[in-house]
């Protein structure tokens, strides 16, 4: 018999995922439904959002070969009914404060900073770059950790080699990367681009670095489609872009300089966020969602 999710000592809540204690050296990693944007969490939810994006984290965490926190498959007799399908027992691991960021191409905040200061994240860039240009090598982009509610700071290699040493910024820096294009090489090869993508890393007990949280899901990662990629546009996408620019398009009515949250969603976005979710997962898979643990 399956465990009660009150079972477990609720320990953490994020913008989309829930923590719980399963025992001293394991936790319930919970995704909802929730989505976010802007730092703030919307009303609306997306349905089986949660387990597209546990979905998709199991697949890549199968595809790569490097160490993560799983520690049982994703119908684990340890995780609740209610939750099943969209939670994982992982290994509690010491977190490394750093959102570990790989970008392929300029977007998003990357080409703020560029067209700023010529920089992205302190890294020099050549000049006449537009939206969707493609670095030669893809590049690593550190960000700090930020409070729910508070948004990500783009920061320097430099600045995190003073917060966890030159030797775990490198490991850091180097399995971002050595990640980033695996998994890159893999979704080019089923006709989609990622763009970019972030990563957080934990050490565990034997002081190995270990790739956590969510990989390569629609919520923290960019996928564009290949075959209608075009540079200097920005790009059709599958992932949250598409709910970021209804947001701040002339439907909302929303002002995001202001204080006031962002409105619902109507039900045609949700519906189309849902569909570009299962999409993504679908064609960079190559399974059928509807196989999946608890899928209508």
């Amino acid at each position: 018999m399956r465990p009660a999710l009150t079972d477990y000592q609720h320990l953490a809540s994020g913008k989309v995922r829930e923590l719980y204690r399963v025992d001293a050296d394991h936790l319930l990693f919970v995704a909802s439904d929730r989505i976010s944007a802007y730092d703030f969490i919307l009303d609306s939810e997306i349905p089986d959002k949660g387990r597209i994006l546990t979905a998709m984290s199991v697949f890549f965490f199968d595809l790569l070969d490097t160490p993560n926190h799983l520690a049982g498959p994703p119908d684990d007799e340890r995780i609740p009914a209610e939750v099943l399908g969209r939670a994982l027992v992982v290994k509690q691991l010491d977190m490394m404060p750093v959102e570990c960021v790989a970008r392929g191409y300029l977007t998003g905040s990357g080409i703020v900073d560029y067209r700023a200061t010529g920089r992205v994240c302190g890294i020099e860039l050549p000049a006449g770059l537009t939206e969707a240009s493609k670095f030669a090598e893809p590049l690593f982009t550190p960000a700090t950790k930020a409070e729910l509610g508070s948004h990500d700071e783009n920061v320097s290699f430099e600045a995190i080699v003073e917060t966890v040493g030159a030797d775990r910024a490198a490991q850091l820096r180097d399995l971002t990367l050595d990640v980033y294009r695996t998994a890159a090489d893999h979704a080019l090869g089923k006709g989609i681009i990622i763009a970019d993508t972030k990563f957080e890393f934990g050490v565990d007990e034997n002081g190995q670095m270990v790739l956590a949280d969510e990989v390569f899901t629609p919520d923290s990662s960019r996928y564009w489609r290949a075959d209608a990629y075009q540079e200097g546009v920005v790009q059709a996408s599958f992932d949250k872009q598409f709910v970021r620019n209804w947001l701040t398009g002339p439907d909302s009515g929303w002002d995001r300089s202001g204080d006031v949250p962002p409105p619902a969603l109507p039900p045609d976005i949700v519906d189309a966020t849902r569909g570009r979710y299962i999409e993504a997962y679908e064609r960079i898979s190559g399974l059928k969602f509807a196989d999946w643990i608890g899928a209508k």
